[in-house]
């Protein structure tokens, strides 16, 4: 265990230039854009000069940017992450709002991913070349070459529009007490299963366009690592010891899980980054959503915020996908 706590220190170390670099990079590219965000923040070209002039100052956009980016890390390192200028309230209050949307659908979508994309990948491995691979192939390439605003739109067309068995928009019904933001799990926790019914069925199609490409992708890289392991000398090894059945399926999938973990893992970290089109389409109220109002505000503490959300996102990902690594293989430890 001293192996794997030394392991994870070192990943936590990594991360840190990381998130400072995403961070710099994004503050120097929205600072760019060549608008007046404080005229914008205070109303437009009707604003008041002395308003405006207000804004500058209590946001610093009267500074240099590398003054800017100072007075920004200092809030950060206080554990103030601003202000936004649109909504008036703090940017922790709007992200906690919007990322449990985002955070429930993307469950859905990764739970989707597993149950349907490494069952078809690992099927194809064993039945290679036959009519089964191939149909299996053929599935997983429309799963990445299908465009996602397409595929919700035929969606809503079919399941809403024409047999009307499923809502074409919105999150649902918000249960009447809040545990964990995330609707599905409070209604089943609040004992209102009516509304979880209703939630469960909002849910559906916007789940399904964003785990469609993922399937795809994990369903590919599942045939291809089982039949790379397959290939292996310790399969053959394997076998000259007698091993069948569930205990030979067993050892392939083992050493075959390392980069369908690693794939599994990005693909949870971009649902959890705001899918923008998804969301928009289905007008969920998720952080893809929210990123979207704040560039075309120009709420720089705003892009700022779900920049950092993001950033952490996806370090925690792949700190997780990591200890996966670890636990799985020793040899990584080291």
């Amino acid at each position: 265990m001293a192996e794997l706590k030394y392991y994870l220190i070192r990943r936590l170390i990594t991360f840190v230039p990381t998130i400072l670099g995403v961070l710099l990079l994004v503050f120097v590219i929205s600072h760019a854009v060549p608008a007046d965000p404080a005229r914008l923040w205070a109303g437009g070209e009707k604003a008041k000069p002395e308003v405006v002039e207000m804004i500058r100052e209590k946001y610093h956009l009267n500074e240099p940017m590398h003054i800017q980016f100072y007075y920004y890390i200092k809030d950060l390192l206080s554990g103030n992450w601003g202000e936004s200028p649109v909504t008036k309230r703090p940017i922790l209050e709007d992200l906690a709002d919007y990322f449990p949307a985002t955070f429930e659908l993307a469950i859905a979508s990764t739970i989707l991913m597993v149950i349907v994309a490494i069952p078809l990948g690992i099927i194809s491995a064993f039945k290679r070349d036959t009519i089964i691979d191939h149909l299996v192939r053929l599935f997983a390439l429309m799963g990445i070459s299908v465009p996602v605003f397409w595929l919700a739109i035929i969606l809503q067309w079919i399941f809403y529009y024409q047999l009307g068995i499923l809502p074409a928009t919105g999150r649902g019904i918000e249960p009447s007490v809040s545990y964990t933001g995330l609707y599905l799990l409070d209604s089943l926790l609040a004992g209102e299963f009516d509304k979880f019914v209703t939630n469960l069925s909002h849910i559906i199609l916007p789940a399904i366009t964003l785990a469609f490409p993922g399937i795809g992708v994990i369903a590919r890289i599942t045939r291809n690592s089982v039949l790379d392991a397959m290939s292996s000398e310790f399969i053959d090894f394997a076998e000259a010891r007698g091993l069948h059945g569930f205990q030979f399926y067993r050892h392939v999938l083992k050493n075959a899980m390392i980069p369908i973990i690693t794939v599994l893992g990005l693909q949870f970290g971009f649902l959890l980054s705001g899918a923008v089109i998804t969301e928009t389409i289905f007008a969920w109220p998720g952080i893809g959503n929210y990123a979207v109002k704040a560039i075309n505000a120009l709420d720089y503490p705003a892009i700022m915020g779900t920049t950092l959300l993001i950033g952490l996102v996806f370090v925690i990902v792949n700190l997780v996908v990591d200890v996966i690594y670890a636990l799985i293989d020793p040899r990584i430890r080291f």
